[in-house]
């Protein structure tokens, strides 16, 4: 893979299989530092277990991944998430008995100094680390995702867009440099979709985050992203910039299965 050194994170030669089932053959790729990176491909092309070994979910049975020159391979997964890599998912994985404000501060709980023990014993250091993280939570990120009104709500009450939100707020109250988006925008409708899709912006380019983002909705892709990379039948069968993607023959064909159509259904 060329230019290895520029990459803030990338993966090398991953392979990942479940029994005689080949869900990764060898990927290698890598994201940029401030970059928005999508990946995309039909179902099964092996996207979500790309994420999945990146953030130790899965183990591998070849390959590598490599954060900031550290080789991250062999830790555990909470520990990637003290690295800064941060996580959503697929399907809501929230707390719904619980609060809105709770649910996201949950997720600053890879950066506490003081634990259950010491803030029983120094209760002022753990009283005073909760109020800055609170002021963190509700002057940044509830204010960045328009979710103020909803703070005190319990989560199994909100409709599907706001719990996305939410979850996007508690993968965001873990201060991470890398966030890992699986299909941030599926279920929504289009103004929901806009919405999150600026949401994505607005993290990247105010705080700076670099964003790696599977998402199925094209239009969104091609829109935000500064560059795509193309699974397929658990192999890489492209990587460019999004106008680059749109035309490439081989990326049409395993989307529609034919060479001879329009491009609309890669966000044209």
């Amino acid at each position: 893979m060329e230019d290895r050194e520029e990459y803030q994170l990338r993966v090398e030669d991953i392979h990942l299989s479940f029994g005689g089932h080949k869900a990764l053959n060898g990927i290698s790729t890598g994201v940029r530092k401030g970059e928005v990176f999508s990946i995309i491909g039909p179902n099964g092309a092996g996207k979500t277990c790309l994420l999945n070994c990146i953030n130790r979910f899965y183990h591998p049975e070849k390959g590598s991944v490599i954060l900031e020159g550290q080789d991250i391979s062999h830790f555990k997964t909470h520990a990637i998430a003290g690295l800064g890599i941060a996580r959503t998912f697929q399907n809501i994985e929230l707390f719904g008995h619980m609060s809105v404000l709770d649910n996201i501060k949950l997720g600053a709980h890879v950066h506490l100094k003081s634990g259950f023990f010491s803030g029983g014993i120094y209760f002022g250091k753990s009283r005073k680390e909760e109020i800055e993280l609170r002021k963190h939570i509700e002057e940044k990120i509830i204010d960045l995702l328009e979710i103020e009104q909803i703070r005190k709500s319990i989560v199994h009450s909100l409709p599907y867009g706001l719990q996305k939100r939410v979850e996007l707020a508690r993968a965001l109250a873990m201060k991470p440099k890398i966030l890992l988006l699986d299909e941030p925008a599926t279920g929504m409708n289009l103004e929901e979709t806009e919405d999150i899709a600026r949401f994505i912006l607005d993290i990247n380019e105010a705080w700076e985050i670099t964003i790696i983002l599977i998402e199925h909705d094209m239009g969104v892709v091609m829109d935000i992203s500064d560059r795509v990379c193309v699974l397929d039948f658990g192999a890489k069968i492209a990587e460019g910039k999004p106008e680059e993607i749109r035309n490439n023959e081989h990326v049409i064909k395993a989307y529609l299965g034919e060479e001879d159509i329009t491009y609309s259904r890669l966000g044209a």
